[in-house]
């Protein structure tokens, strides 16, 4: 295969194992599977439920699983996995999988991290406001502790980096008190710790200016409001070409219709990295609160690839990186994982666009 004209990262659910937490809030045994088996279409053509194909309905402690996940990720030119991390002062939930990932040496593939700082709800039941476990952010002490903790997977050779500084991405940093202060104590610690610092990316910025908040860099998607509004500008007929949606349906968007809004804006500031939406249905989770973009193709998902390419071709290697949202969010209906209905297809976009013969 020929070298990747980007660096592909794509983001790495871990909910595919049993815990504790998810035993008492949601019933023995829940894993993300629990909602993805269930899934019913909820509209005329709506396509679920999403069937894994050939890493079945996996489980996360089984180490074959995740040798056979890095091997066909770098099959079609992926260049490691941005795993998500939870840390709740001083909690970890679902660390198993990536603990098991560093202290084995296996897979041999790389990866970065993610934390996802994101209060966990009820939302998959329901109950958006049923408060399961609190992201909070007690200070200085737990910003130390957790990166004492992160700093074994920062020295790992699979670690990803760039310009020799390993690569840390903050799902929400807008939402850190004191953002900027955060990661300047972290690239100090990182500097202490014998590292050359820190490459470190913001995911959902909000509002804020990436700059501002002390990020090397955002890596920003754009998703369509839930709920489209109407105005004399924008009336009913519009949205019938754009949007489809029957009462006490989700909201639904035509994946081609808002296919040119997905990759976010540039911030001014810092470098932007692209972050592909090959399918989103949430529905598994959020039923008909859930937003869906209908009618997701590996040949519009190939167009996507195609411009997040152009913005970063002309860039760097080390700075010529691409993220996906998301290696394996199956009961969001956002993967690339062989399902199916499509198999490899989807990989196989991925790798016209950014590995051509």
């Amino acid at each position: 295969m020929a070298k990747p004209l980007a660096r592909l990262i794509a983001f790495y659910l871990p909910q595919f194992h049993p815990i504790p937490e998810n035993d008492e809030w949601w019933g023995k045994g829940f894993t993300e599977w629990t909602n993805v088996a269930k899934a019913k279409p909820l509209f005329r053509g709506h396509y679920q439920p999403h069937l894994p194909a050939d890493l079945g309905y996996y489980d996360l402690r089984a180490p074959e699983t995740r040798v056979a996940q890095a091997d066909l990720a770098r099959e079609y030119g992926i260049e490691g996995f941005c795993y998500y991390h939870y840390w709740f002062a001083g909690r970890r939930l679902l660390e198993r999988p990536f603990n098991e990932v560093l202290a084995s040496g296996q897979p041999d593939f790389p990866f970065c991290l993610c934390w996802a700082n994101q209060t966990w709800t009820g939302i998959w039941h329901g109950a958006p406001n049923r408060v399961l476990i609190e992201q909070t952010y007690p200070g200085p002490a737990d910003h130390r502790a957790h990166f004492d903790a992160l700093l074994p997977a920062f020295c790992d050779p699979r670690y990803i980096r760039v310009d020799e500084r390993p690569l840390f991405v903050f799902y929400q940093p807008h939402a850190i008190p004191d953002t900027a202060k955060v990661m300047d104590l972290w690239r100090d610690m990182a500097m202490r710790a014998g590292l050359p610092g820190l490459f470190l990316v913001g995911n959902d910025v909000g509002e804020h200016a990436p700059k501002d908040l002390g990020l090397d860099g955002s890596a920003t998607y754009h998703l369509p409001p839930r709920r489209p509004w109407v105005s004399r500008r924008r009336p009913v007929e519009w949205l019938r070409r754009r949007y489809e949606r029957a009462v006490g349906n989700p909201t639904v968007y035509r994946y081609e219709s808002i296919l040119s809004t997905l990759l976010a804006p540039q911030a001014p500031g810092v470098e932007n990295y692209p972050c592909l939406i090959p399918n989103w249905d949430n529905t598994p989770r959020s039923g008909k609160d859930g937003l869906v973009l209908h009618g997701s193709t590996p040949e519009l998902f190939r167009v996507h690839a195609q411009q997040a390419l152009e913005r970063v071709r002309r860039r760097s290697p080390q700075h010529r990186i691409v993220f996906i949202k998301s290696w394996n969010e199956w009961a969001e209906g956002n993967y690339l994982e062989p399902d199916v209905k499509f198999g490899h297809a989807y990989l196989e976009a991925l790798r016209d666009v950014f590995c051509p013969s």
